[in-house]
Parts: C-alpha cells; sequence; structure tokens
C-alpha cells in the first residue's frame, strides 16, 4: 500500500476527471490523515544521514526522483521532496511519514506551506515562450492556471477572464490536456499555440471552436510534464505566485478575496 502511496507520489499521477466535482475546493482544506512506513534501513555500519535516506527510499521504490532533503518541524526526521510533494523520513533512515503536519498554535499546515515553496520554484522558472497570458490592466495579482481545452469549468473561468481582469488578476495560462500527450485535447492545445494571435484561439477554442490543425514548436508537452511534477489532480488548477493552490474554478470576486488573504498573511 505504501509502496503504490510513493509511487503515487513519484510519479505524480493525474486523475482525468476536471477539478469540478469541487469547483471552490483548495488542496489543503483538510489534513491528510499520516501514515508511516519502513523504508529499507541503512546496512550495519553504513554512515546515516541523508544519502542513506536516498538509499533507503531507492530501495523503497526503485528510480524514485528525490529532491531537496531538508531540516523538518518533528525531531529526529528530515524532510524530503518528492516532486513537488513533501514526506518525512527519520534521521536513521527507517522510518517514513506521510500526511499533514500541523502547528496548533497557527492552525497552518506546515507541509502545505513546503509544498507550496516548491510549487513556487518549480513554475517560477516558466517564461513568455510557455503560457499565455491575459494580463490586467491595473495588476494587483498574477495566477498560473494549468488548462485544458475540453474541460467544462476551464471554459466557464475563461469565460470569465474579463472579470479576473477587471478585478486586477493576471492570469498566466499553461496547458495541460487531461487525456494525455497525442490525445485530441492536446493537438487542439497545439493548434492555438500555433495560432498568430493566441488569446482570440483560446478563446475561441474554449467557446467549442473548431481551429485549423497546426505543427509547430509549442510548449504544451512541457506544460503538461511540468503540471505532472506539480502535482495536478485537475483542471483547472490554479497556483497563486507564492505556490499555493487556490483550487480548481473559483469565481473572479471569491478569487481576488483568497489572493487579498494570501497577501495579507505574507504581509504580517
Amino acid at each position: 500500500m505504501i509502496r503504490r502511496s510513493l509511487l503515487s507520489l513519484a510519479l505524480l499521477a493525474t486523475m482525468t476527471a476536471c477539478a469540478a466535482d469541487a469547483p471552490a475546493g483548495s488542496a489543503d482544506a483538510s489534513p491528510a490523515p499520516a501514515t508511516a512506513a519502513a523504508p529499507t534501513a541503512a546496512p550495519a555500519g553504513a554512515a546515516v544521514g541523508d544519502e542513506a535516506i536516498r538509499t533507503a527510499l531507492q530501495a523503497l521504490v526503485p528510480g524514485l526522483e528525490i529532491g531537496a532533503i531538508a531540516d523538518s518541524p518533528i525531531p529526529g526526521y528530515r524532510q524530503v521532496a518528492l516532486g513537488a510533494r513533501v514526506v518525512y523520513v527519520s534521521e536513521d533512515a527507517r522510518l517514513l511519514l506521510q500526511g499533514s503536519v500541523i502547528e496548533i498554535a497557527s492552525r497552518e499546515s506546515l507541509t502545505g506551506l513546503a509544498e507550496a515553496a516548491l510549487r513556487r520554484d518549480m513554475l517560477a522558472g516558466v517564461g513568455d515562450d510557455s503560457r499565455i497570458t491575459f494580463a490586467a490592466a491595473q495588476p494587483k495579482h498574477v495566477v498560473t492556471v494549468f488548462t485544458d481545452i475540453d474541460c467544462g469549468y476551464c471554459r466557464r473561468m475563461h469565460s470569465e477572464i474579463a472579470e479576473y481582469n477587471r478585478l486586477g488578476i493576471t492570469v498566466n495560462y499553461l496547458f495541460y490536456p487531461r487525456a494525455g500527450i497525442g490525445s485530441e485535447s492536446y493537438q487542439k492545445a497545439v493548434n492555438v499555440w500555433c495560432s498568430a494571435d493566441r488569446q482570440k484561439a483560446l478563446t475561441d477554442a474554449k467557446a467549442g471552436k473548431d481551429l485549423p490543425e497546426a505543427n509547430c514548436t509549442s510548449p504544451v508537452t512541457r506544460d503538461y510534464d511540468l503540471g505532472r511534477r506539480v502535482g495536478l489532480d485537475g483542471t483547472p488548477a490554479i497556483y497563486a505566485a507564492d505556490g499555493t493552490q487556490l483550487g480548481g474554478y473559483v469565481p473572479p470576486a471569491e478569487m481576488l478575496a483568497r489572493l487579498e488573504e494570501l497577501a495579507g498573511k505574507q504581509a504580517r
């Protein structure tokens, strides 16, 4: 069971359904119950430390991509990044904890904050060569949205793009065709990117209009791979500049309220 769970973290497998089932839900709305497992301990006499932790995790899940290992809020444990997810491994490389660590005084998910920072760093590397931007005339906030041309709630969100912009929210779109690379939705994304006017093409495609099939150098595969690394579980997936996932579809006024709340927390 834990092996499958770790594999799902490592591969960041995505669901094929829209995140519309809970359109305003937040990734960190409720803490996951913690689970524990025992990775293979380092051989007797082996150095115990971060390398021992890497060795133990690789023995548990061969080929696992392990990121940074850092201090954790749990005494005796190290924080380990798997893509944009975080797990905790004991310093002796014997025990593994999976779940949300909540600071009681602040009621803040320390795990959620750590994962948001990982997402922030991943998304910070995305440039204009990978996104389509609908910029606010008077920008207050910027969000990154992974979108699928055929997702119903993605279309609903885009139908309100003028209102997001009016409220000062700039939207950077990245492509995430949920059906996968080479699918019909993937080709629709490529068609949009290859168009002379990408904003108009995206708007037309989300309105159900067929675009001429095209073939050019596009970022669709790169965007899709990034979405898997970030840990996408549906579309639309909306991230604030600090990496916090705001939910699936979030109405304009509610999104502004969430962004203002985040900004207030950061200012304190």
